[in-house]
């Protein structure tokens, strides 16, 4: 554009230059005066800087159970992380495994479980199923009432065979290396080890005596090793899964009160184990050497990581509160966020992408807490 007009200024001056008489100056002000005189430009006005964003609080929905009547007591639930599936073990008036769907936010209820009930102090207590754990195209419901392991098929999600055990059942773990489900009974200071080669068909396959009463579980399928607690005995445990022999003991420093519920980090060998209070970090790689510890409030019973974001998801049921903490390389906790949960909600789960759920057993409902955007 600069240059067109250029050259039609100087057609017009060659045009007109010689027959045209000079102006008259003797009344007019010269360009180089004028443009001195000029009003300077105002400047442009600037944009407002945008507002700051609120920090959105970390909060869950709430999904109430199937049907039922009264409270109920929630011990372990599951998370199979590969079909976004979670696992409720009811054991309310019904004897049921709730099944919730994360994309379609329902549940579907597996009846047929057996219930009984337990004099506590005064209180009565129904128990029934009360933990699961996700095997090879099966669930496995642990049976508090009838000291029972069963099969749930879980496509169809129908209820199979079941294996009576000789001792109360707590927690149980699927070895998937080893085919086998690894069941702690803390009234026989034993595990019972049983036989999930044929999935739908669980069959007793051996017993390890433990000098103590085993809580809580975490597997190390590349390296074959099983994790547990003694209780009764503060002492975190490493157990050869071929060998069944206990390689190691170390001490969490929990105190009277005794470790719970364990989690694992297997690539960077961060054992973590659950005080009733708090949490420590043990270095698997170095003898137990206690790393990390980090308070997080009263009632803390099992716990879950999510590996590949080095997050740790702790519910402690009498504080009402969830922790979400993220490990560094040196096996130190920091927190990233907590929030409100409801009295004895305890043992959250996670999924791949990251959200949290856990039981508010006075709802009932399941309390989903959204992925944390950090």
């Amino acid at each position: 554009m600069l240059r067109v007009s250029t050259v039609a200024l100087l057609v017009f001056l060659s045009a007109c230059g010689k027959n045209t008489p000079p102006p008259d100056t003797s009344s007019t002000t010269p360009l180089s005066v004028a443009a001195t005189t000029s009003q300077p430009a105002l400047p442009a006005p600037s944009e407002a800087a945008p507002a700051p964003k609120t920090p959105q609080p970390w909060t869950a929905k709430t999904v109430p159970l199937p049907v039922g009547t009264g409270p109920a007591f929630f011990d372990y639930i599951a998370c199979d992380r590969a079909t976004d599936r979670v696992f409720v073990p009811n054991a309310r008036d019904v004897g049921a495994l709730d099944v919730y769907d994360v994309a379609a936010a329902t549940f579907t209820r597996v009846g047929g479980f057996k219930t009984r009930e337990q004099d506590n102090k005064g209180r009565k207590r129904t128990l029934g199923p009360s933990s699961v754990t996700v095997g090879d195209g099966v669930v496995y419901v642990g049976n508090r009432a009838t000291s029972e392991v069963c099969a749930v098929n879980a496509k169809t999600l129908r209820v199979g065979a079941c294996l009576k055990l000789s001792a109360a059942i707590d927690g149980i773990a699927y070895v998937a290396s080893a085919k086998e489900v690894w069941v702690t009974t803390p009234q026989t200071q034993s595990l019972a080890v049983l036989d999930a080669s044929k999935p739908a068909s669980l069959s007793s396959k051996a017993t390890i005596k433990l000098p103590g009463e085993p809580e809580g579980f975490a597997v190390d399928e590349s390296r074959g090793l099983f994790y547990t607690n003694l209780e009764d005995k503060d002492r975190s445990l490493v157990i050869d899964v071929k060998t069944h022999a206990v390689k190691s003991s170390w001490n969490p420093g929990c105190g009277e009160e005794g470790p719970r519920g364990v989690a694992l980090d297997a690539a960077r060998q961060f054992l973590f184990v659950a005080c009733t209070d708090h949490l420590q970090v043990l270095d698997a790689a170095h003898a137990g050497a206690a790393l990390g510890k980090l308070e997080m409030g009263t009632g803390v019973d099992n716990i879950d990581y999510l590996e590949g974001q080095h997050l740790l998801y702790v519910a402690a049921g009498q504080a009402a509160r969830l922790t979400l903490a993220r490990v560094d390389d040196r096996g130190q906790l920091a927190v990233v966020e907590t929030a409100p949960t409801a009295d004895r909600a305890r043992n959250a789960v996670t999924d791949a992408k990251g959200n949290a759920y856990l039981i508010d057993p006075k709802g009932p409902e399941l309390l989903v807490f959204p992925a944390h955007p950090m």
